[in-house]
Formats: C-alpha cells, structure tokens, sequence
C-alpha cells in the first residue's frame, strides 16, 4: 500500500480550510504507488488527491515537479494540476509532511496490455515532450547515467545471491552502456516513469498521465526507451515487436525522432533497463521482511536487459 502517514481528521480539516475547494463529503488513502501517501479527497466542488511527499522525494525538487505539471496542462497536456491556496502557494504542511492538492484525473490504468494501448501511449509521450518546451526550470536526472556505477556498487557484495554470476555481468554491461552512451542528442522534460500505472484509459481513450515525481530534464528518446521497456515486452522478456512499432509510430506521428534518435535507440533501451534492473536489485535486497511495499523481481529487467544486447538496431523495434 502507499499511505505511510495518517492524517487525523482535525489535522485534515486545519489543512482544507487553508484552500478553496468546498466542503470534505469523503477521504480514503489509496493503496498504489510505493513513493508518497496518498488519499482521494471528495469535496461539494469534485474529487481531488492528496499527497504528502515522503523521506525518499526531496522537497527541494517539488517545485519543479508541481511547477512541471502546471506548465504541461498549460500547454494542452492532459495530467494531475496542482490546486493553489488560499495564500498562492501548490505546496502546504500537513502532519509533518510537505503536501499537495491535485485535480482528479478520470480512468484506469491497464492491467493488461494490449497494441491499442501503445499508439495513444506513444503520441502522449511526444505531445509531453512539445508541452516541455519552454519549461524554464531543470532537473538533473537523479537515476541517469552517473547513478549507475554507484548504485551497483551498493549491490554488487550480494548480486550473485540474486543470480549466479549477476555482479560481474552487469559490472561489463554498464561499462559498455557508459562507453556508448550517446552525447548530442535533443534534451527537454521527461517523465521518466512512464509505467502503465501511470497512464490512464477511459472508454478505450487516453485520458492522462499521472506521476511526475521522478520527471527531470534528460534525453528525450530516453523517455521512449523506458516506455518500450515498460510497455512492449511479454512475461518471459520476449519484445512484442506489434505493440513497440505501434509505441513508436504513435510518438512520430506528433514528433519525428531524427536518425541519430533512431540510430541510439539500442543504447538507450539498454540504459532504460539497466536503470530499472539496478534500483530493483538495490530494493531486492535491502527491503526489509514485513515492508508495506513488496520489492519487484530485478531478473526480468535482466532479461529484457539480454534482449537489447542481442539486437543490432532499432530494426529490432519495429522501426
């Protein structure tokens, strides 16, 4: 679940009144997401989300985040706007915890994938990138490139126990990444974690991405790369090469990736995956029994992670 601190009714109704937003008729925690506390406030003006930022975002990044969010439905994107109080502000206190009020997004994200999920996928990730530009505030990509190397070494004393052999393999592929990792291409906003639990459908239509709280300002096609991952692979690591071409002609048919972006997608796939592998390996390992989030398998990125390896070019994408 993902309510790790509880808010008491006095507390609650201290914080609302510092906001416009009508009378509480309902509130509940909701039990996804494994970074904050969240709860679904239902008030006479509609539905909105609560979130207290926990010790693992750094409060020194939340106005980028709500800064990001405010500027993406802005420019047209569908996403989660921070509400502002009474006072200007998008962030309060509450029960110790710096927080938020955002706006309800309606849908539901999708427990199965299908190829019809991943056209609409790939032109709101591109319509996110367009939105992006002219954002003036950055983000260095706290999970990139140079948290790689250090996030192994916390792992690689008890890699092997995870799978024989693990530690020395990805010791040699991310130093071939890191070789390979491309320089020049174009930077803007990503969101960075664009899992489908942060994407909503309704009657078989997008209806909004959600969750901007690892977004930072990095190569754009990374974004594509961490989707094509997330999205176009079945349980035993093997790509669906129908839903990753749908993925990438929905996100050209908004922007065009240019030949370098095409050319460098095999790195970045590998980058994606290793990233994603690395922080589950971190959490395999060091989460404690009896934890309200349970770890995920960091093997089936290792596999997905064999997979970008073995191609020869974005060929292998669909592409």
């Amino acid at each position: 679940m993902a309510v790790y601190t509880e808010v008491t009714d006095e507390a609650l109704t201290e914080f609302l009144a510092l906001y416009e937003i009508g009378t509480l008729t309902a509130f509940r925690g909701i039990a996804e997401g494994v970074e904050n506390s969240n709860y679904a406030l239902k008030t006479t003006q509609g539905d909105f989300i609560l979130t207290l930022y926990e010790k693992r975002v750094n409060k020194e990044d939340l106005p980028y985040f709500l800064g990001l969010m405010e500027h993406l439905r802005a420019h047209g994107l569908s996403c989660p706007l921070p509400v502002r109080a009474k006072d200007g502000r998008n962030l309060q206190e509450l029960a110790g915890k710096m927080a938020a009020i955002t706006t309800f997004l309606p849908g539901v994200w999708p427990r199965q994938i299908r190829v019809a999920h991943c056209e609409p996928l790939g032109a709101a990730l591109a319509r996110l990138h367009l939105a992006g530009e002219g954002f003036a505030m950055t983000r260095r990509n706290g999970l990139g490139p140079d948290a790689w190397e250090p996030l192994l070494a916390k792992s690689l004393p008890h890699a092997d126990s995870v799978l024989g052999g693990l530690g020395a393999e990805l010791q040699a592929w991310l130093g071939q990444i890191e070789a390979e990792w491309p320089k020049n291409l174009p930077v803007g906003q990503i969101h960075a974690d664009l899992f489908p639990d942060n994407v909503f459908f309704l009657d078989g239509k997008l209806s909004g991405l959600i969750d901007f709280y690892f977004a930072c300002t990095d190569i754009l096609a990374y974004d594509i790369a961490i989707c094509l991952n997330a999205w176009c692979f079945e349980t035993h690591a093997e790509l669906n090469v129908t839903r990753s071409r749908a993925l990438l002609r929905g996100y050209q048919s908004v922007r065009p990736l240019s030949q370098a972006e095409i050319d460098a997608l095999p790195v970045l796939a590998r980058g994606a995956a290793i990233r994603f592998l690395l922080t589950r390996l971190y959490d395999w390992l060091n989460t404690p029994a009896g934890a309200l989030v349970t770890p995920k398998d960091p093997l089936d990125y290792y596999r997905r992670l064999r997979f970008h390896f073995a191609v020869s070019g974005a060929g292998a994408y669909g592409l």
